[in-house]
């Protein structure tokens, strides 16, 4: 097989070059993001091997095999992580669009039998290669918006067998794509009809059956639990994480969309690797959060399609603690895997700076994802999975101009998966 060499030349700039062993960056850290201007880049077998200024150019002696792009006037940044969506479902749901339009709220779209319930029901009848079939032309498509890597969570079968379904369907997306996959057993997503009068009955199943299947099976990194008034309480949460946690899955948990009942310090008191949602936030939410390796996760398309209150993004950063973005795709409340468009949010809507809203969605969302030491900057050792734009006047025009379509290029571990105008 062909060797799999690539050499970017006359970037405008490479983007978020941190120095290797750079995991996050969080609090006044997260503004700094450092570049090379007028770069080059050089990448063999996926992996990135090389990079400087044009002023320390060393040339080619061997061509061989060599994909070379000339990326002048285009920015060269490390490709969008996404640490948290929902990707695999069975059908959209936009008549519950149509009743928030008419008034309803999510609580009450619930109530009368939407939502993630609704959700499950149509999974649960759906063919395992239907599912794949639907989830891996979305993935192809946010690849196509520069997302390198993703978190997929189940949560839409609400019974043992579909929940398994679900991560099995994952499994098979991360074996036939090239971007990077990590799964989520989020059986803890509503409570299903089925146990309404055995709420405890269902956690069971989670607890003693679930988990340890998926573990056994390995078909999941991570254990995650919607902790929310009218869903699951702190101390089913707790219980989830702490089986998990046996397990060898550690919890990303939904947390602190509606109220705050005590999720945050519970959740970091149990090692959960990311605390994500944070509409609502009080003091306490926040102090428990400093001095962990929690990292806070905000997806504001979610906020933007509900209505709801966004994350208190500059409150985080100014407590000194890191951000990382998501893009929470899935059919009821955002029904977009763009990073691109999350990243535009996070600097219209929660004041984030434009170096840091592109720090927390590569180097602070992979580190969220427990894929920092391959993602999330261009760095010396790292895949080659990053993004080429197209000619922008600066990094701030990318979410300046949030309705246009700013990629050239996009490459996943050396090679290209969108080709556009930049070619050597």
């Amino acid at each position: 097989m062909e060797a799999n060499r690539l050499l970017i030349k006359n970037a405008k700039a490479l983007v978020g070059v941190h120095p290797a062993g750079t995991g996050r960056v969080a609090g006044a850290a997260m503004a700094t993001l450092p570049l090379l201007e007028q770069g080059w880049l050089m990448a063999e077998e996926g992996i990135i091997t090389a990079m400087g200024t044009d002023a320390d150019w060393p040339g080619i002696t061997d061509w061989n095999g060599l994909e070379v792009i000339d990326a002048d006037g285009r920015y060269v940044l490390p490709g969008w992580c996404d640490p948290h969506t929902h990707t695999v479902f069975a059908a959209p749901r936009e008549g519950e669009f149509v009743d928030r339009i008419n008034g309803l709220t999510y609580q009450e779209i619930a109530a009368k039998g939407g939502g993630i319930v609704n959700s499950a029901m149509r999974l649960r009848g759906m063919a395992e290669d239907d599912l794949y079939a639907q989830a891996k032309l979305r993935l192809e498509e946010m690849m196509r918006q520069g997302t390198v890597a993703v978190e997929i969570k189940s949560g839409y079968g609400l019974d043992a067998d579909s929940e398994l379904k679900m991560l099995r369907v994952v499994r098979r997306l991360k074996q036939t794509l090239p971007m990077q996959v990590r799964a989520t057993l989020l059986a803890a997503h509503a409570i299903p009809p089925e146990y309404k009068d055995n709420r405890s009955g269902y956690v069971d199943l989670v607890v003693k059956e679930l988990i340890p299947r998926v573990a056994e099976e390995d078909l999941a990194q991570y254990v995650d639990c919607f902790c929310e008034t009218n869903y699951f309480t702190v101390a089913e949460m707790e219980r989830i994480l702490e089986a998990g946690a046996r397990h060898g899955l550690p919890g990303k948990v939904h947390v602190n969309q509606f109220t705050s009942i005590g999720a945050i310090p519970a959740a970091v008191a149990r090692h959960a690797r990311s605390v994500d949602h944070l509409e609502v936030m009080q003091e306490a939410d926040i102090d428990a959060l400093k001095g962990s390796p929690v990292m806070p996760t905000l997806l504001p398309s979610c906020s933007f399609f509900l209505g709801i209150p966004y994350g208190p993004a500059r409150k985080l950063v100014e407590a000194g603690l890191p951000v990382a973005l998501a893009t929470d795709f899935n059919p009821g409340t955002t029904p977009s895997g763009n990073m691109n468009l999350v990243v535009a949010l996070a600097c219209i809507k929660l004041r984030l700076l434009p170096e840091e809203a592109i720090n927390a969605a590569t180097l602070n969302a992979a580190a969220a994802m427990d894929l920092g030491a391959e993602l999330g900057s261009l760095t010396v050792g790292k895949r080659a999975s990053l993004i080429i734009t197209k000619p922008v006047p600066s990094l701030a025009y990318l979410p300046y101009a949030f309705g246009q379509d700013h990629i050239d290029t996009v490459i996943i571990d050396g090679r290209t998966v969108r080709t556009g105008e930049a070619a050597a």
